[in-house]
């Protein structure tokens, strides 16, 4: 299968969007995606505004953006504004982990040292989130004996998707409360806190699916 590299149009149905400006990385990412995941279009956008653009006007199973693509912006906010749209893979060198640490250490995205080989470990993250993706398509209309064992986590990942999106939005906007009324943060602070509460019932109950699912099967 030959991947469809594009840097102007969207292709049909594009499961992986690079978000990079060095063509020869680039180029390097996607057949290395052919060969390690072996499956799904790739589409690449050479400019954030370009990526806006594409991931606006389809839906990715999966964002990989290199840190040159921000130039000399922050990169918590615009990552997180793109995280809402589709899971995120950052490539960026290790100094820069700390600034998006409070993602990363919300599993909101990965982070991939842009060190070394780094690119057979970002084609296999890449084929973990659409081998995920395709088994939260498999599981519609399956009896509940059919179910695999890891259904809670397939729900947890459909669920949390949306929910990650209205969390960083929400805190995005609160990053400007310079520019809020007292009311309109306090209205802002309680979705955060309830996306945040919402977030932790749901791997509780997901991780007791699972456990009651296991049960089942194993009578």
């Amino acid at each position: 299968m030959n991947v469809g590299i594009k840097t102007t149009v969207i292709l049909p149905e594009p499961s992986t969007l690079l978000g990079v400006a060095d063509e020869t990385l680039a180029k390097s990412l996607a057949h290395e995606i052919e060969r390690f995941a072996g499956t799904g279009c790739v589409a690449i956008a050479s400019t954030l505004s370009q990526l806006r653009q594409f991931s606006g006007r389809a839906a990715p199973e999966v964002m990989v953006i290199d840190f040159e693509l921000f130039g000399a912006a922050a990169l918590a906010g615009p990552v997180r504004e793109l995280r809402a749209i589709a899971p995120v893979i950052l490539l960026a060198p290790l100094e820069q982990q700390a600034a998006v640490s409070s993602l990363v250490g919300a599993g909101d995205i990965e982070f991939v040292a842009r060190s070394g080989d780094f690119i057979p470990l970002t084609a296999a993250l890449i084929e973990r989130k659409l081998r995920s993706a395709e088994m939260s398509r498999s599981v519609l209309g399956m009896s509940w004996a059919e179910f695999p064992d890891n259904i809670g986590s397939v729900f947890r990942h459909e669920i949390n998707n949306p929910l990650t999106g209205i969390l960083g939005n929400a805190e995005l906007v609160l990053s400007h409360r310079d520019k809020l009324t007292s009311a309109d943060i306090q209205r802002l602070q309680t979705v955060v806190d309830l996306a945040v509460r919402l977030r932790e019932t749901i791997r509780r109950l997901s991780d007791g699916w699972e456990n009651q699912a296991h049960s089942v099967k194993s009578a």
